[in-house]
């Protein structure tokens, strides 16, 4: 007898998606959140690269927390404990300026973010279609990133602080959307009639060998995204178009996304996937000559088509080789860490004063060390149907 999955619920879909959201909203609004720090608190750029890592590497050591013991817990006690982490942190920052106090309480922020976010991305993953959740969870980004461009730039420090515990706090009127726990896989549901595991072989190494991929591809994402604004600035790009372009490219998320999907259907995960680290590199690496109106335009927004291309087939090939949806919270935990190394690989090499040049050439050979990674993975899962052929 067949038990119902309780994550295949409306409800449960819409406030997972909108946790996703909030949780993901430091990593979506960091180049306004690095240049408030830089203008409204003083810190250098390269003080912004390692708050910036504290924080999405909080996020990251979270993740990890949560899916050590999710399978155990009641998960709204979980979004409870991380709301409860990520609000006092939040709140504490708006106490405490320095440079020293700010990076340490970002990284409880990013924590209790962490624990709040892969909750409800290990929920996503429960559902009896994981692939379509992800993408809903993509798209609405776009709509989350362009309103995150617009609004936190009008703010204070104080605001955009207040903001994000508002959006924490609004989640406790909705906990019991949320199932408690998940169903058990049986046993038998892993195993073909003659009785013999054939999901072992898979799920003993390579989701680890994705997620390694996951966190290599963000060490670009995350350097780059921290500092795209800043870099304009430097090089006297106009403060008002740079604006503009990080507001308009995050509506290239959503023909990402349509893309993507599209794209999957006709040519399933591998091959699309590969040749968009491929032109990621390309186009992180093109700044690294030098950043006028019309580089940053095709830069961000060819960054943000792509961007959303790379986690709608990262997200969906993970899912493809992990039956038991085990690995789906470490999904934000591979991203933070990821993100806890790029900004701070970046700030190293602006500390070294070796300028914006490096750090993009860093960004673009991160993402081909991704696209390294992939290519193993592909040459293993070639004849995994999930993989090689259109995902439905």
């Amino acid at each position: 007898m067949t038990t119902a999955n309780p994550f295949d619920n409306t409800r449960s879909l819409l406030i997972s998606l909108y946790m996703t959201l909030v949780g993901y909203g430091v990593l979506v609004g960091i180049p306004v959140i690095s240049t408030a720090w830089v203008t409204l608190l003083g810190f250098s750029e390269v003080e912004v690269g390692r708050v910036a890592g504290a924080d999405l590497g909080g996020l990251s050591a979270g993740a990890v927390f949560t899916a050590i013991i999710i399978a155990r817990m009641n998960r709204r006690l979980l979004i409870v404990l991380g709301i409860s982490i990520a609000v006092l942190a939040n709140g504490l920052c708006i106490l405490f300026v320095d440079y020293d106090q700010v990076l340490w309480l970002r990284l409880l922020a990013g924590f209790g973010s962490g624990i709040y976010t892969a909750t409800a991305v290990a929920a996503l993953g429960a559902r009896s279609n994981p692939a379509f959740a992800y993408n809903m969870m993509l798209f609405a980004f776009a709509f989350s990133q362009a309103l995150e461009m617009q609004v936190l730039p009008l703010l204070s420090m104080n605001g955009i602080y207040l903001t994000f515990i508002g959006c924490f706090l609004v989640t406790l009127g909705f906990l019991n959307w949320i199932p408690a726990y998940a169903n058990q896989v049986p046993t038998e549901a892993l195993q073909p009639d003659n009785g013999q595991d054939l999901v072992k072989p898979l799920a003993a190494y390579l989701p680890w060998l994705g997620l390694t991929a996951i966190f290599v591809t963000y060490i670009n994402i995350g350097a780059y995204w921290t500092y795209i604004e800043l870099a304009a600035l430097s090089a006297t790009v106009d403060p008002v178009w740079i604006n503009q372009v990080l507001v308009w490219a995050s509506f290239c998320s959503i023909v990402g996304c349509l893309f993507a999907t599209l794209l999957s259907n006709r040519f399933g995960l591998g091959r699309p996937l590969l040749v968009t680290l491929v032109l990621m590199s390309v186009i992180v690496g093109m700044l690294a000559n030098g950043i006028t109106d019309t580089k940053l335009l095709v830069s961000v927004f060819t960054f943000n088509l792509l961007w959303i291309f790379i986690d709608v087939y990262q997200m969906s090939t993970v899912a493809s080789v992990d039956a038991t949806g085990k690995f789906a919270a470490l999904m934000p935990g591979a991203q933070g860490l990821g993100q806890i190394v790029g900004p701070n690989l970046a700030a190293s090499l602006l500390g070294e004063d070796l300028g914006y040049q490096a750090v993009f050439m860093m960004c673009s050979g991160a993402a081909l060390l991704g696209m390294l990674i992939y290519a193993g993975l592909y040459l293993r899962l070639r004849s995994t149907p999930q993989f090689s052929t259109p995902v439905t």
